[in-house]
C-alpha cells in the first residue's frame, strides 16, 4: 500500500513538474511576443521619425518664414526619440510619456501639413506629395502595429490572470502589460473653424 501510495504522489508531482514547466514556457514565449510587438510599434514611430527631416527640408524651401513650425516639427522629433520603452518591462507612466510625445510629432506634423495647405508650388512639388504619401503610410501602419500590439498584450494578460496559469506567473513574477491606450483629448471630437 505505500508503494502504491508513493507512485500515485510521484505521478502527482511529475504532473504538477510539467504542467509548470510548461506553463511558465509559454508566458515567456507570450512576454517575448509582446515585446516583439512593442518593437513593431517602434520601428513604424522610428520610420516616421526618419521621414520627418525630409519633410522638413523639403517645405523649408518654399516657406522658409514658416521657421516656428518648422522648429516646432524638429523639437517633437527630437523629444519623441529621446523616449525609449522597454517592451518587455514597461510601466504606465513610461507608456503614457511615450504616446505624450509621439502625439507631439502628429500635432507638429498636422501644422506642417497646414502650412503647405498655402503654398500650391509645395502642394505640387512630387518630393513634398511623396512624404507626404509615406507619412500618410507610416500613420496607418502605427495604427496596425499598435492594434497588434494591445491583441498580443490582452493574449498575455488574459494568461497571467487566469488560474491557474496566474499562480505559475505569481510565482515567477510574470505580470499583466500595458495597453497602448487613447490620448485623453481623443475622447472627444475636434473642433473644426473655417
Amino acid at each position: 500500500m505505500k508503494k502504491t501510495t508513493l507512485i500515485v504522489i510521484g505521478a502527482a508531482a511529475a504532473l504538477l513538474a510539467v504542467y509548470c514547466v510548461s506553463t511558465y514556457n509559454s508566458l515567456a514565449k507570450a512576454e517575448q511576443e509582446v515585446a516583439g510587438a512593442w518593437s513593431n510599434v517602434e520601428a513604424q514611430y522610428q520610420r516616421r521619425s526618419d521621414l520627418i527631416p525630409n519633410l522638413v527640408n523639403t517645405v523649408k524651401g518654399y516657406a522658409a518664414h514658416e521657421s516656428q513650425t518648422l522648429e516646432g516639427v524638429v523639437e517633437a522629433r527630437a523629444k519623441a526619440t529621446s523616449i525609449t520603452v522597454d517592451g518587455a518591462n514597461m510601466s504606465a507612466e513610461q507608456m503614457a510619456a511615450y504616446v505624450d510625445a509621439q502625439s507631439s510629432i502628429t500635432s507638429a506634423l498636422g501644422r506642417l501639413i497646414a502650412v503647405a495647405e498655402n503654398y500650391p508650388d509645395l502642394k505640387a512639388n512630387q518630393n513634398f506629395l511623396e512624404l507626404q504619401a509615406q507619412l500618410e503610410g507610416t500613420e496607418n501602419r502605427i495604427a496596425v502595429e499598435r492594434q497588434r500590439y494591445n491583441d498580443i498584450v490582452k493574449g498575455f494578460n488574459q494568461r497571467v490572470v487566469t488560474f491557474p496559469a496566474n499562480i505559475v506567473a505569481s510565482l515567477f513574477g510574470f505580470g499583466k502589460k500595458e495597453f497602448f491606450a487613447a490620448e485623453p483629448q481623443a475622447q472627444s471630437a475636434p473642433v473644426v473653424q473655417f
